[in-house]
């Protein structure tokens, strides 16, 4: 018998703070003005990890381009 292992598809603000090593309330507010994108499924927000690894790749981008 083989066993699937199911990933989660989506992540909490809670959870995307953790994995950025933000605080919960600098999460949110990086959701709520669009700088992390989330969609609102009754009343909690998720996140894709695609939308976190956006965000990351993004601050990177501008890091280097003021670096140089």
């Amino acid at each position: 018998m083989t066993t699937a292992t199911i990933q989660r598809k989506w992540h909490t603000t809670a959870e995307v703070a953790e994995m950025l090593g933000f605080g919960l309330s600098k999460t949110k507010a990086l959701v709520l003005s669009g700088e992390i994108r989330s969609v609102k499924i009754g009343r909690n927000r998720r996140i894709l990890p695609a939308w976190v690894d956006e965000y990351v790749n993004r601050c990177a981008s501008d890091a280097e381009e003021w670096a140089a």
